[in-house]
Order: structure tokens, then sequence, then C-alpha cells
């Protein structure tokens, strides 16, 4: 799954404008995968998986893409180094001047893989790591020596002169370790932290009741929060919209001006993404709001990616904010943060419902009560 970002400053992120500001695209390069993550969203194995892009098709999406216009293109899986032809993928996407990063797990990284990513133009990998020991995060990955492999991988990286970044999916089983993830992150030299809240799609259907609840949803997103300033990290949480309200209100009550001088690029982005400035690509062409939210909105073999993007009824009611239902409709922050649609379609089948996670009372529904 992609887990890969690096941020350019984006536009206003509260247009309603069917041709919105594309800023990142997660492409499944493909399903296999060497790992059986518990929480994968895609219930990822080693295959094959018939009906993947093959390399001339893989070009013309990246030629696609580029005539919408110059997002980071996050190459992902499954495990992306198992394509045969990745590296081609990725100086192709480079030659045509879009920011290419990649998502491996890290086991399959060699010398010569790493060497291959930085000749080919990979701007940043991440790697998950969802326990700060070789118990918790094999566990999660299904993999015994996963975390070893993955500790190898960021040393190849390193070496080779690919800067990377930390994932980690938060569950009640490593929620504890947290920060013992991010000291590991900043010992190791990672240049980001992201965090992402387990959405329960795929395999992860099946440890929903490892999903942390409504009220350490929000005290771990106030901790991150507190991180600011503490760690030389640079901080993410995705999956996570509920943070952009939470910093507004931290920044309210600390009388801080919400800025891109003052909050960097959480300033100026919003918490769900899907469909307004991020998209993903399945293996076989498929083009969804994110990963998590299994809705097709186009075919890339039948249909081009522009027309998809600038044309999709699931992306154009997802860009007015208006159209949200329940408190997240009512909210004062649903410009910022929005929801997390992946957990509203998964718990109503509804993907403008509101977020099933959020114990946040909007103002005007508290309101109504006192009246």
């Amino acid at each position: 799954m992609m887990k890969t970002t690096e941020h350019k400053k984006p536009t206003h992120p509260h247009q309603k404008s069917k041709n919105a500001n594309l800023r990142l695209v997660a492409w499944e390069t493909t399903r296999n995968c060497n790992l059986t993550c518990v929480h994968c969203r895609a219930s990822a194995t080693k295959g094959p998986y018939t009906g993947e892009l093959d390399t001339q098709s893989a070009f013309s999406l990246l030629d696609q893409i580029a005539q919408v216009g110059e997002p980071i293109v996050i190459l992902t899986g499954g495990e992306p180094l198992l394509r045969p032809d990745i590296f081609d993928i990725a100086k192709y996407g480079t030659d045509k001047g879009l920011r290419m990063v990649m998502a491996p797990n890290g086991t399959l990284i060699t010398e010569n893989y790493a060497g291959k990513m930085a000749d080919s133009g990979i701007k940043r990998i991440s790697i998950s790591l969802d326990g700060a020991t070789a118990e918790s995060h094999d566990s999660f990955r299904g993999v015994k020596g996963a975390f070893k492999g993955a500790l190898n991988g960021i040393k190849l990286a390193k070496e080779a002169g690919i800067e990377f970044q930390i994932n980690t999916t938060i569950t009640k089983t490593n929620l504890d370790q947290i920060p013992k993830i991010q000291d590991l992150a900043v010992k190791l030299g990672a240049v980001a932290h992201h965090i992402f809240l387990l959405v329960p799609t795929g395999r992860g259907k099946y440890i929903v009741d490892q999903e942390i609840t409504a009220e350490e949803y929000e005290s771990t997103l106030n901790w991150f929060y507190d991180q600011r300033g503490k760690t030389p990290l640079q901080l993410k949480a995705t999956c996570a919209p509920h943070y952009y309200r939470i910093l507004r209100q931290r920044a309210k009550k600390e009388k801080k001006p919400v800025t891109f001088k003052s909050y960097g690029l959480d300033a100026v982005t919003r918490g769900c993404l899907g469909g307004t400035g991020f998209c993903f690509i399945s293996h076989i062409g498929i083009v969804q709001p994110c990963g998590f939210l299994d809705l097709n909105c186009g075919d890339v073999t039948k249909v081009s990616f522009a027309r998809i993007w600038n044309n999709s009824d699931i992306f154009l009611s997802l860009r007015n904010f208006d159209n949200l239902k329940g408190k997240c409709g009512a909210c004062e922050y649903k410009k910022v943060c929005g929801g997390c649609r992946a957990r509203a379609y998964e718990a109503t089948g509804d993907f403008l419902a509101q977020e099933p996670l959020c114990n946040y009372q909007p103002v005007s529904i508290t309101a109504k009560k006192t009246i």
C-alpha cells in the first residue's frame, strides 16, 4: 500500500472545481508480496496476479498522469521490488518530470537494488516499522525476520544516498510503542515519521477488534501534535484527518496563527485527500479515491486518466464538502478534516457518511442541544 509522501506546497485545498490540483498518485504496480501483513488492504500474497499493467501500459499511464500535472508518484504494492521492470518505470517517470518515490517493505533491498533506485531517480522511500522490536514488527508483518530485513534495507538505501521515512500503522497492539518507534526512526536517520490509523479493509477487517477507540485516537493525535519541535523528523498523520482539526484547536488555544511559516505543510493541506488531491491506481488500472476506499472511479485501460480525474462522479462528489453527512456535514472543521471516507464507507456503505471514529461534537450540534 502507498505510504510515501513528500509534499509540494499545494494550491488552496478547499476548491470545488472539478479540475482539482493533483498532488499525489499512489500506483499499486503489483499486488505480489513476500509478506502477509495482518492489516493489508489488498490481502496481498505471493502471486501471480493476472491483469497487471505491462511495461508499455505503465509508460502510457505515466504519460497520462504527466498530462494532468506534476504529482508525486508513489510506486507501491504489494511489494514493488517484485516487479522486474520497476526501475525502468521509475526512470521513465523521472524523465517525464514526475517526482518518483517508492514504498518497499525493505526486506528485498540489496546493495544492487539500492543503487538502481538512486540511478532511476527515486527521491525517497518509505519503510514501515509497526513495532519497536523484532517480535512485535514480525508479528504484524506475518513473516519472521521482517524487522531485521527492514533495518538492513534502510541501511543499504541510506548508503546509496536515498532518503527514507518510517511509516507506522497504529493499532491497540502497538499503541504503547509509538514513542519508541519514533525514537528508533530518529536513530536510524529517517527524515520523517508518518503515522497511519488502521482502516479495516482487506485483511484489516479481521483485526477490527485491534482498532483503537475514538478516545485513544484523539489522545494519540494530541501526543503527535506535541512532538512538533521535539524531534528532527517531519511528522505527518495519514488516514487520521482529525489531526487537522486538533492542530487548529491547539493553535487557537496557544494563540498561534495557522500559517505555512508556523506549521509548514500541515497549514495548507487537509485531512482526507481522497479524490481531491490524491488518488490510487490499482494493479489492473482501476482508479480509486484511495487504496482503502474500494470504489471504481474509472479504468485507465479504457478511459484516459485525465478524464477520470476531472470527471468521475465520485471524485466530483468528494470535492464538494457540503455533500458530507451527519456530524461531518455539520462540522465547522469539515474543510480541513473531512473525516476518513474509507472508514465511513466500511461502517455504513456510504462514503459520504460521518466518520465513525470521531468523538468531536460540532459547535452547531452542541448549540442545538443547549437550546
